[in-house]
């Protein structure tokens, strides 16, 4: 009976993995949102964009560098 249930377990743990990888598969080959990305282009193009986003993010982390460093040089200038 142990036995039966630990073959099962075992099993069905293989099962789990298998699984996750197929999904795994799927998701890096970008087959699990294809029909969102059909259905909303706009989303994921233009302003949207991934490259358009990356700059976003790095013009605002310059922006927030250069006012970092301003306070820094004011604190410097009271010592």
């Amino acid at each position: 009976m142990c036995d039966k249930i630990e073959q099962t377990v075992e099993d069905s743990l293989k099962k789990a993995e298998a699984l996750r990888q197929s999904i795994l598969m799927k998701a890096f080959a970008g087959e699990l949102t294809r029909d969102w990305r059909e259905k909303h282009p706009e989303l994921i193009t233009g302003e949207n964009s991934a490259e358009k986003l990356l700059e976003r993010i790095k013009a605002e982390k310059a922006r927030l560098a250069g006012i970092e460093k301003k306070q820094r040089s004011r604190k410097v200038k009271k010592k």
